[in-house]
């Protein structure tokens, strides 16, 4: 097997982990980190020739962007307390913590190294925690904490983590020059983010075609990534802060295409990236492997230590940082926070190491500036694989049985109940239009009746019990014959799009044309 067949293993892999994750509920990233194992110890599979300073720029541009897509600016502003909690403060201590144990543990190991150590190890997973919030069901608010936290939090390991190798390979390290670095990194970050977004909000209104629109936000996140980095920026920060510049201005209500040929494009592009992160993970097993070289004993008794350091903190941080935030803030409607011990638990269980930390481990130096070795360079990739198998495995396959057992779930009246609210605001919009309308042209009654049944009906077809109860019974009787005259038109619809696609194979037939009226069939099949 050569490496363009193992790719193909892969993406087929993370196609499959889907589906087969659901059926048996487990995560498909750990899934797809498990088929990387098996395919790392098996003699035909090549070893990964991935460089190491690749991985991040190709992998998490498109996973991040995806992720934001999903969330919004407000709901990180709304959540800054336990996402700053999380993703800058919590990833201090675990650094710091790591750092300590490490040097007592391994010997010689100096505190530049064990600080890089630490900041590797210390951010969850964006991507894993998204992935197995959204599979199990999980409350909103610890899914919105988590994504914060995930998004986030790898933005203060990375900088943490340069500052601890340049000590390293330069032997020198200066406090004030240190905070002034993760100072001019933000600022960097921020404002190449903005800019760009803005760039390209203006660039998607000229090119206008829904292809060509969705084509540039998959180059967008990886100009943000490469062009902060080239400014000694947060990759990581510009393409954030780009794309949720993009979430809150980029968006058309009326270009209904656009919106869901781009769900489609992100939902695969996310599906696929993912698969091949996670399987990457399991195949670099064997760099942790060929480090080993005898030595399995006490190095797996290293990672061992370093993993449970970075479970029992996450814990010991996640207990009185829950409690302090009830405590000094009342818990507003628009804040999440864990509610009761359960969940705090869960949110512990959560913090799963993946992507981010592979890639920082592989990419430590060989060799400092003085033309030595990297202190203790095997040494640290084999703890920081010990520690991201530990987590990601062990975590992710007992996660569901924990959920279960603790009996955590989304609250789904709080769903419902915005999901009303919701309805009776989309309903009145329309109801206001319709009167504008009214005001402006003279519509006949039994038309004017007619589009105030249709908005209203929008309202009740998005949640039913918006409706009076002798309106929804009839409301019930329209949405009957609806579903029949929606049936008898999709089966029409249906010989349509058959006839016209036999049309493609008949001699002297233009296959672009067919194509065009197709794609009207099918948008007209959508309305």
């Amino acid at each position: 097997m050569d490496q363009l067949a193992l790719l193909f293993v892969l993406l087929l892999g993370a196609v499959v982990s889907v589906p087969v994750g659901d059926r048996f509920g487990l995560p498909s990233p750990v899934l797809m980190t498990l088929l990387g194992i098996v395919l790392a110890v098996a003699d035909f599979v090549p070893n990964v020739d991935v460089p190491p300073d690749l991985i991040l720029p190709l992998v998490l541009p498109p996973l991040l962007y995806a992720a934001v897509r999903r969330t919004s600016w407000r709901q990180f502003a709304a959540n800054r307390r336990p996402i700053f909690l999380l993703a800058v403060a919590l990833v201090f201590v675990t650094t710091v913590s790591v750092a300590a144990v490490a040097q007592s543990v391994i010997p010689g190991l100096p505190v530049a190294a064990a600080v890089a150590l630490g900041a590797l190890v210390a951010p969850p997973d964006p991507v894993a925690a998204t992935a197995v919030a959204g599979q199990l069901g999980l409350p909103r608010r610890l899914v919105s904490i988590l994504e914060g936290e995930g998004l986030f939090n790898d933005v203060t390991a990375i900088v943490l983590y340069h500052v601890a190798i340049a000590a390293a390979v330069s032997g020198e390290f200066v406090p004030g020059e240190a905070a002034l670095e993760l100072v001019l990194s933000a600022v960097v970050a921020i404002a190449v983010g903005v800019g760009l977004g803005w760039g390209a909000n203006r660039l998607l209104d000229l090119l206008g075609d829904a292809t060509l629109q969705i084509g540039l936000t998959l180059l967008v996140p990886y100009a943000a990534y490469v062009l902060a980095e080239e400014l000694h920026g947060s990759g990581v920060l510009a393409v954030l802060t780009c794309a949720l510049f993009l979430a809150e201005h980029a968006t058309d209500p009326d270009d209904v295409l656009t919106r869901l040929a781009g769900h489609a494009f992100w939902d695969i592009v996310d599906t696929l990236v993912t698969g091949v992160a996670f399987g990457l993970i399991g195949l670099e097993l064997h760099n942790a492997i060929r480090t080993a070289s005898g030595r399995w004993g006490e190095m797996l008794g290293w990672a061992g230590i370093i993993a449970a350091v970075v479970i029992v903190v996450r814990l010991a941080w996640l207990l009185p940082a829950t409690w302090l935030t009830k405590r000094l803030h009342a818990r507003r409607d628009h804040e999440d926070i864990p509610l009761g011990w359960r969940e705090t638990v869960v949110m512990w269980w959560a913090g799963m190491r993946g992507v981010a930390s592979v890639a920082l481990a592989l990419a430590i130096p060989l060799e400092t500036e003085a033309g030595d070795a990297f202190p203790d360079r095997d040494e640290i990739v084999f703890v920081a694989f010990g520690v991201i198998m530990a987590t990601l495995v062990l975590q992710g396959l007992t996660l569901p049985w924990l959920v279960n057992r603790l009996g955590v779930e989304a609250d789904t009246e709080r769903e419902k109940a915005f999901e009303r609210e919701l309805a009776v605001r989309a309903a009145k919009a329309a109801k206001l239009r319709l009167r504008e309308i009214e005001a402006a042209e003279e519509l006949p009654e039994e038309l004017s009746e007619q589009m105030l049944r249709r908005a209203f009906e929008i309202g009740v077809r998005i949640s039913p019990e918006m409706g009076e109860e002798e309106r929804r019974e009839g409301h019930d009787a329209r949405v009957r014959r609806l579903k029949r005259v929606r049936r008898i038109q999709g089966e029409l619809l249906s010989a349509a799009r058959h006839e016209v696609l036999a049309a493609r194979n008949e001699a002297g037939a233009d296959p672009e044309v067919v194509d065009r009226v197709l794609r009207q069939l099918d948008v007209r099949s959508l309305r």
